[in-house]
């Protein structure tokens, strides 16, 4: 994308189309489907590139909060200690595992979902993970008075941001219950679940939400959403 001067005026509305994001992310994914289809591409390979389309895409930004929220949150320390690690560049060891552990879970599962049709519905699940993430930052307290999240949240016009938002949802969960009723509406369930989690996790221990918690409830939130989709498919599947 090419460099753009941030100002007051076009933020207003620049949350609004968060989603988009998460579109250019779901079509990388269809296409990689399709080639990998007539290539015959592996299921490992077709996993992993899977779980690198969002990183490259974003530039790792969303997974450098996950590590960064994963550092804090294993530190148990008080909440200003807490932020003041979120904040250091460098990256612990808590950090290091649980993201191997997510990326070798999102793989997994990536693999797993090949050849049940389901792609086109986890395209939707990058889309739906922006706009609850989207609503989270206009909608939730944040926890410093200053940082990445805030510059995009305070000057959002948030009526209207909340209202297209909201609409971006009604329209993942008609296409993902259309496409299949039960794993469609497990996987917005999940993500429903996964964004009151970030609400309680974010109040709880730091006071508000930040830019790095953001990115680890989008992390989460996406991981969740594809395991709930596939289990509910193999649940189907099985007493079918």
């Amino acid at each position: 994308m090419p460099q753009i001067e941030w100002k007051e005026e076009n933020r207003r509305y620049s949350l609004c189309f968060f989603p988009l994001i998460g579109a250019v992310i779901g079509a990388i994914l269809l296409l990689w489907s399709y080639i990998s289809d007539i290539l015959g591409i592996g299921d490992n390979l077709f996993g992993a590139v899977c779980a690198a389309v969002p990183i490259i895409v974003t530039g790792g930004i969303h997974l450098d909060g996950f590590c960064d929220v994963c550092d804090a949150k294993a530190s148990y320390a008080p909440k200003e200690k807490a932020l003041e690690i979120m904040s250091d560049s460098h990256i612990g060891a808590f950090a290091a595992i649980s993201l191997g552990v997510y990326l070798m879970i999102d793989a997994a599962f990536f693999a797993d979902a090949r050849g049940n049709a389901l792609m086109p519905m986890i395209a939707c699940v990058f889309i739906q993970s922006r706009a609850l993430s989207g609503l989270g930052a206009v909608t939730f307290k944040c926890a410093k008075k200053d940082g990445t999240l805030q510059s995009f949240s305070k000057p959002a016009h948030k009526m209207i941001t909340v209202a297209v938002l909201s609409a971006v949802l009604l329209i993942c969960f008609g296409i993902m219950v259309y496409s299949y009723p039960v794993s469609g509406l497990a996987g917005f369930a999940g993500g429903v679940l996964s964004f009151l989690y970030y609400r309680i996790f974010s109040y709880k221990r730091f006071g508000g939400i930040t830019g790095d918690l953001a990115g680890y409830f989008l992390q989460l939130c996406e991981l969740f959403m594809l395991i709930c989709i596939v289990v509910s498919d193999k649940i189907v599947s099985a007493f079918m």
